[in-house]
């Protein structure tokens, strides 16, 4: 089977692509990075997901961007904002999908993996610039040339299945793969237990996507 790196965050997006590699045949090396975000329920989320879908091999990397700050997604002192925001809000984690990406490619260099897979969208999204086409493509270009099997004629694909689909057309699809869509925690300030405050961004766009699709919204709130 050939095999693949998947970034899985414990989220939605990223759930969907884990099962979408899988149904592709390809033998899957789940990556999840505990960069210091606010909680660590979507890092339990990704280790149990990672396990009932069948990954080959599951690791979580550490990293500190905690240290760095600049995020309300690493810095304690900044609230997580619960309204609508014109531009690039706060909770925007500086360079995030590149490190993370990074780490994947030298990783899928160790096991010859020809494909990382990747759950960014620039449709149902928060702005960020690193989930944009232009940047997947940047990234792939970037691989071929600072890689020993891009130099050598076997290069590293990046693959990004969901970024042009709205947050609607991805559930339907994990819907359709079997995706358990209750293990996910997609939201920027989850307690403990992993239940979502429902005002964030990322709850907003989950909800929405599932009242779209007409499905019911399995995510656990406490608020």
């Amino acid at each position: 089977m050939t095999r693949a790196i998947v970034l899985l965050s414990g989220g939605l997006d990223s759930a969907t692509v884990l099962a979408q590699a899988l149904a592709q045949n390809f033998a899957c090396y789940a990556l999840t990075i505990n960069y210091g975000q606010r909680h660590n329920a979507e890092i339990r989320a990704a280790v149990e997901i990672a396990k009932i879908a069948g990954a080959v091999e599951h690791r979580v990397v550490k990293i500190d961007y905690g240290q760095f700050g600049g995020s309300a997604l690493t810095d304690a002192t900044l609230a997580v904002p619960t309204d609508a925001s014109d531009g690039i809000p706060i909770t925007y984690v500086p360079a995030r999908n590149t490190v993370m990406l990074a780490i994947a490619l030298g990783w899928a260099e160790v096991v010859a993996a020809n494909n990382i897979f990747i759950g960014v969208n620039a449709v149902d999204y928060s702005g960020y610039p690193d989930c944009r086409p232009e940047f997947v493509a940047a990234f792939e270009n970037l691989a071929r040339l600072a890689t020993k099997s891009g130099v050598e004629g076997d290069p590293i694909n990046i693959e990004a299945p969901l970024i042009e689909m709205r947050k609607s057309e991805i559930i339907e699809l994990g819907m359709r793969l079997g995706v358990d869509y209750h293990a996910t925690v997609s939201c920027y300030q989850a307690d403990d237990s992993g239940r979502a405050c429902g005002e964030c961004d990322a709850c907003r766009l989950r909800r929405s996507g599932f009242n779209e699709a007409g499905l019911a919204d399995p995510t656990r709130y406490f608020a």
